[in-house]
């Protein structure tokens, strides 16, 4: 293997890390060493009078304690303090929701009374809409889907490997609103491709051909029974928010497929039926259809054929 290349590239971090004004703490962590400082000082003017000073210094060791933990502490690169909101948020959320278009209806007179517990509240999903381009409306944003396959860089001599990462260091570096990379495996479903090749083989023009179809059908019914085929997706969500953050999060979608397409990967901007396809699957990883083929979006209109009376007529 080619050895001479220097296979890594410089992406910035951290671009979004809050300002250091004090003894490298955040405004955030001194305003709340300020706050505990000032009630902490009340305390002691309150108590001063009232408890011995070494007394005092033992009770107040806790909260301090507590407090320089609280500013100090981080966790999966957050500070404890943002993790205790978000701490408070869930308990005041509501745990029980239901599928309503306004409100709740009431239980029926006639329905048994239930156990003393809050009634359940409007299930609200972050997805709003999708647009006829594929762009999900998420309230005061946008987000595009872009879905991608991986590059093999194992296989690639050291010259081929520095330019895929820089490559890739490129389109991160300028990359200007948030982007996720999603990374899931989804079940795969064999029986209608194997459906699908059984009923293909007998007209085949070559009987060595629909021999192989019919084997290969085969196969597939009894990989599918044996055991549970998974494929891996890759799933890039470009957001954008403000005015015009449809066509702000479309274009860097485009962007991103383009950037990825020159390093090898097979890209595509999904439309309308596949996001949907791709929102559903992610709701419940096990559907039957998968996310493989298009859906319909939940405003469009499903239409069919025109129904026939028993005397012929339309």
């Amino acid at each position: 293997m080619d050895t001479d290349f220097d296979v890594r590239a410089r992406v910035p971090a951290d671009i979004e890390a809050p300002d250091r004004i004090v003894a490298n703490l955040t405004a955030r962590q001194v305003a709340i060493l300020a706050v505990a400082a000032a009630a902490g000082w009340l305390i002691v003017k309150a108590a001063g009078p009232l408890l011995p000073l070494p007394v005092l210094a033992v009770l107040m060791v806790p909260p301090a304690a507590m407090i320089a933990a609280i500013v100090l502490g981080r966790r999966d690169g957050l500070s404890l303090d943002a993790w205790l909101l978000a701490a408070l948020r869930y308990r005041a959320r509501p745990r029980r929701l239901a599928a309503a278009p306004q409100q709740v209806a009431a239980a029926p007179p006639w329905a048994p009374a239930a156990a003393p517990v809050p009634p359940p509240v409007v299930l609200r999903l972050p997805a709003h809409a999708i647009g006829d381009d594929g762009v999900i409306d998420v309230g005061d944003r946008a987000t595009a889907l872009v879905a991608t396959t991986t590059v093999n860089v194992a296989l690639r001599t050291g010259a081929e490997q520095a330019a895929l990462v820089a490559g890739y260091a490129r389109w991160l570096n300028a990359l200007t609103g948030p982007v996720q990379i999603v990374v899931s495996a989804r079940r795969v479903e064999l029986d209608s491709h194997a459906q699908r090749l059984a009923d293909t083989a007998p007209g085949l023009p070559h009987p060595a051909l629909s021999a192989a179809a019919s084997e290969h059908a085969a196969f597939l019914t009894e990989l599918a029974a044996a055991r549970d085929p998974l494929w891996r997706t890759v799933t890039i969500a470009c957001t954008a928010t403000g005015a015009g953050a449809a066509r702000q999060a479309r274009r860097s979608a485009e962007q991103t497929a383009a950037a990825l397409a020159a390093l090898g990967a097979a890209t595509r901007v999904l439309d309308a039926g596949t996001t949907a396809a791709v929102l559903s699957a992610a709701v419940d990883p096990y559907p039957l259809g998968g996310a493989s083929w298009p859906r319909s979006r939940p405003q469009d209109t499903i239409t069919g054929p025109a129904l026939t009376e028993p005397g012929g007529a339309a």
